[in-house]
């Protein structure tokens, strides 16, 4: 091995543990709780970050296909979903909790079930998913499972997979407006791993664990879906994705692993915060 590369693999050694030195590196029954895999070596999270302000400005100037709640007319409506966010935060189980930045907004369209985060943090939860659930738990399961796509570094994995670390980091650094935008669009229509996926679901039971919230939220979610019999392609992310009965089945047995508890649901709340929609 030359001196050029040894350097190399050693500046790659610290990058990785210098990264976060906070902060346990496994956990039993979820799996790693740092994020793993090269972002962690050559995406930095300020280019996450960068990637996600990108894919905020494609959102912003689509008002049609992103109809977005004012948050000052629908003030309530925003307090609920800011504090279910919070909520999910402070549980200890979110990895980048004082680096990304957590921002919420909700969609006006009541004809998707469905939610999504960006990198960095960016989260979005669209009314007909919302108005679609019977109880908070149900959301934040959801919602804990869109904050670890964010919070494991998931997109940021895809997109060194479809363009390449030099040509991704060569867009972010570049400063070409049509090729970031590009990369938001592409960021948009991302389509996760099944093992993301799966990944995704533990850790929500994992961030709601910490709550006093039944943990189970996500697998409540499905259930709902199969007894509706819509377990295709809606949201979108169910029809290449492992099956909705055997995320059931796996969440149930994270759930067991943490130990079983039974947390609450939070009914009259959440029929209030629905009741405050348009």
């Amino acid at each position: 091995m030359n001196k050029i590369t040894i350097s190399l693999f050693s500046i790659l050694l610290i990058t990785a543990s210098c990264s976060k030195e906070s902060g346990p590196t496994e956990d039993k029954c979820a799996g790693k709780f740092a994020p793993s895999g090269v972002t962690n070596l050559l995406i930095s999270l300020n280019q996450d970050k960068q990637m996600g302000l990108a894919t905020v400005a494609e959102i912003e100037k689509n008002p049609t296909e992103f109809p977005i709640l004012d948050s000052a007319s629908y003030p309530v409506a925003y307090r609920n979903i800011y504090r279910m966010t919070k909520n999910i935060l402070d549980s200890g189980g979110v990895y980048y909790k004082d680096e990304f930045a957590w921002r919420v907004r909700i969609i006006k369209k009541d004809d998707v079930l469905n939610a999504f985060c960006t990198p960095g943090g960016y989260i979005y939860v669209y009314t007909g998913l919302i108005k679609y659930l019977d109880n908070e738990t149900q959301l934040a399961g959801v919602m804990g499972h869109e904050i670890a796509h964010a919070d494991k570094r998931h997109s940021a994995n895809q997109m060194v997979k479809q363009y390449g670390v030099s040509s991704l980091v060569s867009i972010l650094t570049g400063g070409d407006p049509g090729a970031i935008s590009t990369l938001a669009s592409n960021l948009l229509a991302l389509s996760f791993s099944r093992s993301d996926e799966t990944e995704a679901d533990k850790f929500s039971v994992k961030y709601l664990n910490g709550t006093s919230y039944d943990a189970r939220g996500a697998k409540y979610f499905f259930e709902k879906l199969i007894a509706a019999g819509q377990t295709g392609g809606t949201p979108a992310f169910l029809s290449t994705h492992p099956n909705p009965e055997t995320r059931v089945a796996d969440i149930t047995s994270v759930w067991e692993c943490y130990g079983s508890k039974v947390g609450q649901t939070f009914d009259a709340q959440y029929m209030a915060f629905k009741a405050s929609l348009p």
